[in-house]
């Protein structure tokens, strides 16, 4: 039996917002990515399935897409850091507003297409809402680009390197086959205690499943019990489940979005030019003084 298909960004509306409820009227994008994929109960098939040719999966896709449109219809509203908050209509709208509200933003979009004579265009949305979503993914999705085309070691290595700038010493990359999935091992500091931190680096298309850290606990049994796990893809809420399961050593996840972040916080590879833009008005009472 073929897998149940992704619902497209219409009916992800409303799971957006009941997500954020869920998170107390705001979230960030991994929270509510993951608090919808759990209260929707999407299949681990589901949940694999790539847009195009990857990094991202389809739902990632369409729930942007989503908080998008949720935007447009004065549901949500967004900060520069990534955070998406509910507005004063978006914690008190009903789930049968919700696809007439879309339906006036896509007609809304068809009338300013029209009056701008571009229905040659096959989209009918304005650029305006288009760059919101591109901007979201287009410096990651070319960043993982670039780390699905180097070597295994250099991705390693990388790991290694990104380690050491968030403060691990003693960093090492183990190089050996039949290390039982385990890439390398570094000591984390924290004020008078330190601990080994075992870490995997997965270069990975699409979503890693709970079998992919149920593997790499069992590499790190009988050597320490901390355990980093780190692709350039996602997981599934399976394997986020399953890396917090109750009674089994915790392992954290860090996947390609996590991954972007970081190696933009730390200048790995990733270049920030802050720009400033001047908003400028005419004081008309000024020269009425003169």
């Amino acid at each position: 039996m073929p897998p149940a298909p992704v619902p497209d960004q219409a009916h992800l509306l409303w799971p957006t917002v009941q997500a954020l409820r869920t998170l107390g009227g705001s979230g960030s994008i991994d929270e509510i990515v993951e608090t919808v994929l759990d209260q929707q109960g999407f299949t681990e098939e589901q949940q694999q399935v790539l847009h195009g040719d990857g990094p991202r999966t389809e739902i990632e896709y369409r729930l942007a897409w989503a908080r998008t449109y949720l935007k447009f219809m004065n549901l949500l509203v967004n900060s520069h850091r990534g955070v998406w908050t509910l507005t004063e209509r978006g914690r008190t709208v009903r789930r049968e507003e919700i696809l007439g509200l879309h339906a006036g933003v896509v007609a809304r979009q068809r009338e300013e297409l029209r009056a701008k004579r571009r229905a040659q265009r096959s989209k009918v949305l304005p650029a305006g809402v288009e760059q919101q979503v591109e901007d979201e993914q287009d410096w990651r999705e070319e960043l993982l680009d670039v780390l699905m085309s180097v070597s295994p070691a250099a991705f390693e290595r990388l790991a290694q390197r990104l380690l050491r700038e968030a403060g691990f010493i003693s960093t090492t990359v183990t190089g050996r086959t039949g290390d039982g999935g385990i890439d390398g091992m570094g000591v984390y500091q924290m004020s008078l205690v330190s601990f080994p931190v075992f870490f995997q680096s997965k270069r990975y298309r699409g979503s890693v499943g709970a079998g992919a850290v149920r593997d790499f606990r069992g590499a790190m049994a009988g050597r320490g019990d901390k355990g980093l796990l780190i692709t350039t893809g996602t997981f599934t809420a399976d394997a986020k489940a399953e890396a917090t399961r109750d009674g089994a050593p915790p392992v954290d996840l860090i996947d390609g979005r996590r991954l972007c972040d970081l190696l933009k916080e730390y200048d790995l590879g990733v270049r920030t030019e802050k720009r400033i833009v001047e908003d400028i008005s005419v004081e008309k009472d000024f020269f009425v003084d003169l």
